[in-house]
């Protein structure tokens, strides 16, 4: 401590010998010192910090591309829809069980997951770029007289689909072509479900809808 008093002492010149200090005028001169570093500890820190701000500030990087409010209602809806479709087809899956339809059951059980991806897929790209999807309500209550209604919903269901996603590409093909691209896949998938289920109702037509005996051997030829 004494070397270090004596440091400052021959830096500021300003005293000639540590000995010559009486003990109270030491004491004092001591409390000056610990407050100058103090001081000096308080600054270095502020300096740090500051010298921290400005190097975050500076590898805040290119602003980050987010798709705009348009496309983003438009996933939304077709992420509604998705979900729609899941429990559409859930439910599908549920009637034909209970009504041993066993091969028509398999199929809707595998709808329903496909149509669980297709909205986590739709979610997962809005997340790639930067927003967080809001999950909307979907209806989760749906009612079933036979076999052939099924179909027929599900193939409403499918074409209203399909023509929401090609209007939905008409609509960010000038603005946007990454999303356009992108959603060529959705396009593409329900296009096969359109015609998936336009081929069982042609298939139905076939036999009478009335008799439980050939709607039975409809469902074991064409499921």
């Amino acid at each position: 401590m004494v070397e270090h008093l004596i440091h400052i002492q021959e830096v500021e010149g300003s005293i000639p010998s540590i000995a010559t200090f009486p003990n109270t005028i030491l004491f004092m001169f001591m409390e000056k010192i610990t407050m100058t570093k103090d001081q000096l500890y308080k600054a270095i820190r502020l300096s740090e910090q500051k010298s921290g701000e400005n190097k975050l500030s500076s590898a805040d990087g290119p602003k980050l591309y987010k798709l705009s409010d348009k496309v983003v209602k438009i996933l939304t809806e077709r992420i509604k829809d998705e979900y729609y479709a899941h429990h559409l087809y859930r439910a599908a899956a549920n009637w034909c069980h209970d009504m041993n339809y066993k091969k028509a059951a398999a199929f809707f059980d595998a709808d329903a997951i496909t149509e669980l991806q297709h909205a986590e897929m739709l979610q997962k790209y809005m997340t790639d770029f930067n927003i967080i999807p809001q999950i909307p309500k979907a209806e989760t209550q749906h009612k079933f007289s036979n076999l052939i209604d099924i179909i027929f919903q599900a193939y409403e269901f499918e074409l209203k689909l399909m023509k929401s996603y090609n209007e939905n590409s008409h609509t960010v093909f000038q603005e946007d072509l990454t999303t356009f691209d992108f959603l060529k896949q959705f396009r593409d998938i329900q296009k096969e479900s359109v015609v998936e289920f336009n081929d069982l109702i042609n298939g139905a037509n076939l036999v009478d809808k009335t008799d439980k005996f050939q709607v039975l051997y409809f469902e074991q030829t064409y499921f």
